[in-house]
Parts: structure tokens; C-alpha cells; sequence
């Protein structure tokens, strides 16, 4: 798939001086051109390589073009397909454009014209796999930097650009909210595939009936509802990256076919009865211990050793406080709008280096994004951080005599401040519900607060 490289173009005909002629003529530093001779040649053809545009000849020694075009549409989802053929006839012209032809061009025609066809045909082709690109990565459009001068920053990015120009997978681990998805993305930006596309799927949004489908894409009539074929993750991220978020809450079904392809680099699309080919870098990201998970079965052994060869940890922000100064600083500047600056009072500043950040700097973010709004004359000031005021003080100033006993206490006041409604206290925390749940759990905090509130909350 060359989203962003060179076009890549089949031609499908059985004259030998047109495959001359195209190879000779149109092919290009930006223009690949592969010719095959008969209907057979092109699907061997499309079954191991991806194309943006077939030209194909309407008239095959073994297909009729036609019929043919429904069928290489069904194997190539997105790419252009221009008829050639030379007898000209209006009822099959309008045919093949009802049918998906992008056009239709009668013999002789010049090589100007198809240039034309050519390129204004993969710009079509283009568009359509980028908006696809942006479906998945809508959330991601915008990333932040990796910030901080820690040393144990410092050391993530000697890992990432030790790993970013190799091939092999990179497992990142790490709580919620630690950056794991601005490492994913530092490592595609400093790899060699760095103008390819990064597809950035969350594991635990995947439809269990139809993640299958969704990952390796399906055929037309696969399934119900399947009324054309559709390419899969997979597909989209040929050549690029496929980044998958919090892979611990895949399927031990899924993983093993993953397992396959990290090992085969090919899949199958559902319904499909031809294996494909695919050239894809992976990364994986998860804040759960994996290897406990696969003592307890509930994580694909050999997939683990498969994903495991070279891991990059994220640390945790309690673990990095000098960073928050910098932290701070990019967000106000990066979350300001209308060209307004916003500054931080120094008590302010202090509460946050002092808070004991169970959704790291994700949390970190949505507290300056809050304070923001209630900041008075652009400054945020201790009344401006309301999640902060009681659990942000010195925990000795506190009596609190560990780190845990701090975060209990900030997570209990974030419980009282919504009410007990576990998705705006999961929201304003910065962390997944799943992740609140296990701390309410782990500190006791269920029960003490449903007494105190009245209820449990959504």
C-alpha cells in the first residue's frame, strides 16, 4: 500500500506489446508498473503484493474484464481500476463505471491521457486510505512530545532510538497514563517507516464478534452483512506500523493468530481462501504483568516470548517528580487557545510536584486543562485546583507515612468530589475504569465509598 511512497500499478493484458509499452513508457522513479498476461498471473500477482491501480484489458484470453473487475474489487478493496479495451462500446463503458471502474479508455490511446487517468485515479485511491487511516487514528491525531530530563527518561529515549530503526517488536509496560502511546509514536517517527502509516488500535475496544474481521479484514458475503470486502488492520498498516494498545485484554483466540503472523508475516481475511502477505512493524503496550498473566493462563505463552524480545518501561511520574516543572510548562502551552498564556503560582506548582499521581501524566494534563478554566487573570492558582487542595500537601504535613497512603486518600477525595460516579472520577484521575476498580479494591475504598456517598455511582 504506498499511501505516501510511489504509485504501485498493475497492467492485466494479453498483448505483449502494451506490457511493453507501459514498463517502457510510464514507468517512473515515482511509478512502479508490473505487467502480467492473463486473469490467473493477476490474482497470483495480488495475492502476494499490494497495487493502488490495476489497468486491465477487458478482453482476457481466460476472463472477461468485466466480470473479473467485480473480483479483483473484492481482493483489492481500495484501488482504482481502468478498463482498457479495443471496441469501443457505450453499454459496456457505462456497465464498468456502475460495476466500480474508475474509467474507461478505448485503444489506441495516448500516453498523455493515461497519465492523466493515472494519476487522477490514485489521488481517489489516496484520499479514501487516508480517511480510512484517520477513522482509526482520530483520537491520535495529535501527540504529545516525550517530555521530561530525568534520568530514567533520559533512558526510555536511548531505548527508543536504540529500537526505532530495527524491525523487531517492541513490548512497552507501564501504569496507565505513563506514555506509553507518545513512546509508540516516538518509536514509528525515528524508524524507517516513519512516512508510512502508524494504525493505533486499543485491544480493549475490539468487537469480540467481529475483532477477526476487523484485524485481517473480510470478504464480500463472509458474514452477514459483509455486502463488499473491506481490508483490516493489517491491510492499512502495510509498510507502517500497527501499535496495539493495552494487549493484555486481546483474546487467547486472537493472539494466537497474531502469533502466526508475527512469525509468518502473512494472514488470511475471513471468508478468505488465499493468504496474504504483509509487511508490518508491531508494538505492544500494556500496563498489566504479563508473564504473572501467563502463569495464570490468561495470556498466550508463546505469544509472550513472541512479543517480549526487546521491552521498554515506562515510568511511573511519582518516580520522575523533577519532570513535572516541564510537564507543566508544555501544557499550558500546548492546551491554550486564542493565543492567551496561562502561568502557574509557585504554591500551585508545589501541590502538584507534591501529589502522588495514580494516572500519571495523563491525570497530570486534565488537572492543568481544569485549571485553565478556573484560572483567574490566565493564573492558576491553589483555588484553582480543587482535586488538588487537601491530598496535594507534604504527605509528612499530612501525617501520611507511604506513598499509598497518600494515594488513597487523593482518590477517596476525587470519589467524594463526583459523587461516587466512577467515569468522571476515572476521567479526572487520568486512568481506565478497570484500573480505578483495582485500586478501590486494592485500598478498600468500595465499600467506605458507597456509606459515605450513598451510592456506588456508574
Amino acid at each position: 500500500m504506498s499511501i505516501f511512497n510511489s504509485i504501485e500499478i498493475l497492467v492485466v493484458d494479453d498483448e505483449s506489446n502494451i506490457r511493453k509499452l507501459f514498463s517502457r513508457e510510464l514507468a517512473s522513479p515515482g511509478r512502479n508498473i508490473h505487467t502480467v498476461g492473463s486473469a490467473a498471473e493477476a490474482f497470483d500477482f495480488l495475492h502476494k503484493n499490494y497495487c493502488d491501480i490495476i489497468i486491465l484489458d477487458i478482453r482476457l484470453p481466460d476472463a472477461n474484464g468485466l466480470e473479473l473487475m467485480s473480483k479483483l474489487l473484492e481482493t483489492v478493496p481500495n484501488v482504482a481500476i481502468i478498463l482498457i479495451t479495443g471496441y469501443a462500446d457505450v453499454d459496456n463503458a457505462v456497465e464498468a463505471m456502475k460495476n466500480g471502474a474508475y474509467d474507461y479508455i478505448t485503444k489506441p490511446f495516448s500516453l498523455e491521457r493515461m497519465e492523466q487517468v493515472i494519476e487522477k485515479a490514485y489521488q481517489r485511491v489516496r484520499l479514501q486510505r487516508e480517511n480510512e487511516l484517520l477513522r482509526h487514528n482520530s483520537e491520535h491525531k495529535s501527540m504529545p512530545k516525550f517530555i521530561g530530563h530525568s534520568k530514567s527518561v533520559q533512558q526510555v529515549r536511548y531505548l527508543i532510538e536504540r529500537a526505532a530503526p530495527t524491525d523487531v517488536p517492541v513490548l512497552l509496560t507501564g501504569e496507565s497514563g505513563t506514555g506509553k502511546n507518545v513512546a509508540a509514536a516516538a518509536l514509528h517517527a525515528q524508524s524507517r517507516r516513519a512516512d508510512q502509516p502508524l494504525i493505533i488500535k486499543n485491544c480493549g475496544t475490539f468487537d469480540k464478534e467481529l475483532l477477526r474481521s476487523e484485524l485481517f479484514g473480510y470478504c464480500k458475503g463472509a458474514f452477514t452483512g459483509a455486502d463488499r470486502s473491506t481490508d483490516g488492520l493489517l491491510s492499512l498498516a502495510h509498510k507502517g506500523t500497527l501499535f496495539f494498545d493495552e494487549v493484555g485484554e486481546l483474546s487467547l483466540e486472537l493472539q494466537g493468530a497474531l502469533l502466526r503472523v508475527l512469525e509468518t508475516q502473512h494472514f488470511r481475511r475471513v471468508g478468505d481462501k488465499e493468504e496474504r502477505c504483509v509487511d508490518v512493524r508491531f508494538i505492544f503496550a500494556t500496563n498489566k504483568n504479563l508473564a504473572k498473566e501467563v502463569e495464570e493462563g490468561r495470556f498466550h505463552d508463546a505469544f509472550y516470548h513472541r512479543i517480549n524480545v526487546f521491552t521498554i518501561e515506562l515510568p511511573p511520574l511519582r518516580e520522575r517528580r523533577e519532570d513535572i516543572p516541564s510537564l507543566v510548562e508544555h501544557f499550558l502551552m500546548s492546551l491554550a487557545k486564542d493565543g492567551k498564556e496561562y502561568k502557574i503560582s509557585p504554591r500551585a506548582l508545589q501541590q502538584l510536584m507534591d501529589n502522588p499521581w495514580p494516572g500519571n501524566v495523563r491525570e497530570l494534563k486534565n488537572i492543568i486543562e481544569r485549571g485553565m478554566i478556573l484560572a483567574e487573570n490566565n493564573l492558576i492558582n491553589v483555588k484553582a485546583l480543587p482535586f488538588c487542595q487537601k491530598s496535594c500537601q507534604n504527605p509528612r504535613e499530612k501525617g501520611f507515612s507511604t506513598l499509598e497512603e497518600l494515594e488513597r486518600s487523593h482518590i477517596s477525595m476525587v470519589m467524594h468530589a463526583v459523587q461516587g460516579n466512577k467515569s468522571k472520577a476515572a476521567q479526572m484521575l487520568g486512568i481506565g475504569r478497570k484500573t480505578l476498580y483495582r485500586k478501590l479494591e486494592e485500598y478498600s475504598l468500595t465499600d467506605v465509598a458507597g456509606q459515605d456517598i450513598g451510592f456506588l455511582g456508574k
